[in-house]
């Protein structure tokens, strides 16, 4: 076929695993495609499986500007490669041959401000751009992601119809909506991942604790976590944790989850999460807890020197004399409830930081419809997703979702087992950061009062840097020290 004449709807630059399954994805959906890749090899097996998986509508192109010119007008591009420095360098290589009024939409994990420094270079030269998060593996780019495109909403709206085919249909639609402006769909996927992050970190609390206190197998906690799955705990990441549990080990006895090492590896965008949490003085120590796990996973060989160390030094296994008389089915029921509990934390800690920066960006964000399209195709997709988006429908301004009351009414409910769970592991000396930091995270957003009076105080007392009173408006200022000595001067002269 002749390549300038314009014969597909879209093209898709980058077809690495994530770029060729969402290729295909789109082809199958009926919308021819044309695709490109730098290393041609790429671009022949994106071929051959498209013809392998029905004869799909997907042509490949073996230059920029042959692939430009095979889109109609306005074009679409999609590019999903490697961020940073090779997205400039796509982008470089696909605007020679883009016109005004063409647009660009990046499929990878950017940083947002990346994306936002990229939609003014675009704009300069007519091109529309969208920075658009995916999320769902390569399950999902194949069969039905989570979409989040920020952006131009000249360029969603060119490609709307098609990121409603492709992307994972739920009751309530498909999981795509125009997220805001600039980099917004590139911060909501950022946040997505650091709940991912939390939901994670508890799940393997949870195993850690029904694994080594409860001395439960392998096959009885694929079992366990089958079950949980059809509870109000049924997501992916609960589903997949039980297959994994099944796995026999192909190279020995016993189950290979036994046989991984115990190091996380991570890409940056937990990190990132984190940072941003900070920067927006919003508390995520769910979050952040999982973040330093990871980085603690990593310590292995210092680990394990300090296992032996603590060892000679006196520290017993907490283990044996915790375990001795436990009621198995109570733990399990426990843990349960716990992972719920503090799940909610680390959703809500991740919806307020997605609040924090709207509002900072003038974004708009609809924490209901976020919560939407997450309910399919996203790693975090969860049933309670739907009870989150009811939350945000009934109280568009809900300050945190500990005090929607439906929420709140279940935090109050497992409150107890929650704690159990966490006193239980804290004797048995086995760490539950993620659990302990949605519990304290819980404890102190409740309390009407708190100790920060003394910290104020004493930042008073060493910087004059003056505190607030409860009974009367204004700053104050003390000194503190002299004031002290006096009144210890006059305890004396009394005494």
């Amino acid at each position: 076929m002749e390549a300038s004449a314009a014969i597909s709807r879209i093209g898709l630059a980058g077809l690495a695993v994530m770029g060729q399954n969402l290729a295909l994805n789109i082809a199958e959906k009926g919308v021819p495609i044309s695709v490109y890749n730098r290393t041609t090899s790429k671009v022949d097996e994106t071929v051959d499986r498209a013809h392998n998986e029905g004869n799909l509508p997907l042509f490949g192109q073996y230059n920029p500007r042959d692939f430009v010119l095979s889109i109609q007008r306005p074009r679409s591009v999609i590019i999903l490669v490697k961020a940073g420095l090779p997205v400039d360098q796509t982008i470089a290589a696909l605007s020679d041959h883009l016109e005004p009024g063409d647009a660009i939409i990046d499929g990878g994990n950017e940083w947002y401000e990346n994306t936002e420094r990229r939609i003014a270079q675009a704009s300069e030269r007519g091109i529309l751009y969208l920075g658009m998060g995916v999320s769902g593996g390569e399950d999902g780019a194949r069969n039905g992601p989570s979409l989040m495109p920020g952006g131009s909403f000249e360029a969603y709206s060119h490609v709307e119809d098609i990121l409603k085919k492709v992307a994972a249909q739920v009751d309530d639609g498909p999981c795509v909506t125009y997220i805001g402006e600039g980099g917004s769909g590139n911060f909501v996927k950022m946040v997505h991942n650091g709940i991912e992050y939390g939901d994670m970190q508890l799940i393997s609390e949870a195993y850690d604790v029904l694994k080594h206190v409860g001395g439960l197998s392998n096959s009885e906690l694929a079992d366990i976590f089958s079950e949980w799955n059809r509870g109000e705990l049924e997501s992916f990441l609960i589903e997949i944790s039980a297959d994994i549990f099944k796995v026999k080990d192909e190279h020995g006895d016993g189950e290979l989850v036994d046989k991984i090492l115990d190091k996380t590896g991570m890409k940056g965008t937990g990190k990132w999460t984190v940072q941003q949490a900070a920067e927006l003085s919003i508390a995520a120590p769910t979050i952040a807890a999982s973040l330093d796990c990871r980085y603690l996973s990593g310590l292995k060989e210092e680990r394990e020197s300090a296992a032996e160390a603590l060892k000679e030094a006196g520290l017993n296994d907490g283990v044996g004399s915790v375990r001795s008389g436990i009621d198995k089915k109570k733990l399990i029921e426990d843990v349960r409830q716990a992972l719920y509990a503090s799940k909610i934390c680390s959703y809500a800690q991740g919806m307020n930081l997605l609040r924090a920066k709207s509002m900072e960006k003038g974004w708009n964000l609809n924490l209901g419809e976020l919560a939407r399209i997450w309910k399919g195709g996203c790693i975090i997709r969860a049933v309670f997703l739907d009870r989150i988006k009811k939350a945000y429908q009934r109280n568009p301004n809900l300050a945190s979702l500990l005090v929607d009351p439906e929420f709140a009414r279940e935090m109050v409910q497992r409150q107890a087992a929650w704690r159990r769970v966490v006193g239980l592991a804290i004797s048995a000396g086995i760490s539950t950061p993620g659990m302990c930091a949605s519990l304290a995270y819980f404890d102190t957003y409740r309390r009407a009062r708190l100790p920060a009076n003394l910290v104020q105080a004493q930042r008073d007392l060493f910087g004059a840097h003056t505190y607030e009173r409860v009974d009367r408006p204004g700053s104050f200022h003390t000194e503190w020290t002299k004031l002290a000595h006096k009144a210890e001067a006059s305890v004396g002269i009394l005494n």
